[in-house]
Order: C-alpha cells, then sequence, then structure tokens
C-alpha cells in the first residue's frame, strides 16, 4: 500500500469521525442555569417572560407556588434542511471511503461504493431522531431585596437563554453574569 492511499484512507476515516461527533454533538443536551436580576417589580418581569415564552411556543405544565418555581415545556423540531444535508454528507463521505478501500482492495470491484446507500441515510435519520425532543424551561424567582432588585434563576437550553437575554434584556433591565456569551474553549 503506497503511502498516498494510507493518508487518503486515514483523512477518509477521520472525516467519518468528524461526521460521527457531529451527529452526536447535535442531539447533546445543553441544559444551562444562569442567574438573572431586574430592576423591575417581580409581577412585571414574569408577565412579560411568561408572554415571550408562549410567544415562543413554550406551554406552561406546571410549577410550585410555593417554591416559586414555573415549568414551561416545547417540543425541539428537527430540520428537515440539515437532515437532509447531512444524509449528502453521510452519503459521499461513505463513496469516498468505499473508493479509497477500492485502491486499497481492487479485488473487491465496485462494491464498496455501495457504502454510500448506508451512509447517507443513516446520517440523516440519526440526526432527525436524536435531535427532535422535548426541552424544558424552569424560571425560579429567588427573591426581591430592598432595593427592588428581582432575582431570579433560570434553566433551559443555552441557546434559548441567549435568545432571551437578547430580546428582553432591554426591555426589562435583566443583568446576568455573562457567561452565556463565553465560548468554553
Amino acid at each position: 500500500m503506497s503511502y498516498s492511499l494510507n493518508s487518503t484512507f486515514l483523512l477518509t476515516i477521520l472525516l467519518s469521525i468528524g461526521l460521527f461527533f457531529f451527529l452526536r454533538a447535535s442531539s447533546k443536551d445543553r441544559t444551562t442555569t444562569v442567574e438573572i436580576s431586574s430592576s423591575q417589580e417581580p409581577v412585571q418581569v414574569l408577565n412579560g417572560l411568561c408572554e415571550w415564552l408562549n410567544l415562543r411556543g413554550w406551554k406552561q405544565t406546571g410549577g410550585d407556588f410555593e417554591q416559586r418555581i414555573l415549568i414551561f415545556k416545547g417540543q425541539v423540531v428537527s430540520s428537515k434542511f440539515l437532515a437532509i444535508f447531512l444524509g449528502f454528507l453521510g452519503g459521499f463521505g461513505s463513496c469516498a471511503l468505499g473508493l479509497v478501500i477500492i485502491q486499497i482492495y481492487p479485488k473487491l470491484d465496485w462494491w464498496p461504493i455501495l457504502l454510500g446507500l448506508i451512509g447517507g441515510p443513516l446520517s440523516g435519520i440519526v440526526y432527525f431522531k436524536k435531535s427532535a425532543r422535548e426541552e424544558k424551561f424552569e424560571l425560579r424567582l429567588i427573591s426581591k431585596n430592598e432595593n427592588d432588585s428581582t432575582f431570579m434563576r433560570l434553566r433551559a437550553h443555552r441557546d434559548e437563554l441567549i435568545s432571551l437575554e437578547n430580546e428582553l434584556g432591554e426591555k426589562f433591565q435583566l443583568k446576568s453574569d455573562g457567561s452565556l456569551f463565553k465560548t468554553p474553549i
């Protein structure tokens, strides 16, 4: 086996591993907890947050008055476009792996190219099934102190919390520690 075939085979395997980890990351739970404060009244902030969540498709499913918790649930829908795109990428990547295998083992004839018929639909289906899930949004009123500040603890998907802070931050004077906008790298 020549050096170029070895390196091509290695790069093709690495691309397959990258696709696997992308599919795994697309269904990873990114639930985050953040504490925010507002200088407005708790009723006003809670009503605004509930209205915003309802507009975004969240449904209030429960809560606990004594612990001051509101729970919302929403359904995350898979992107059909991304599922088809990943299907094509998986198919082309599997065909590329088949072509490399043909170069390494010419006696197999054209059969390894059929890996594309497995890799394409499999990667699209895996993404489509795993990324569709039910999410929870928990909102807990912690306290209201003497200088009329409202403190809340929110627990939800990281992207939803970022949207909340971007869209309602100025309107309700929401302040957090800014950790949502920092990357872990």
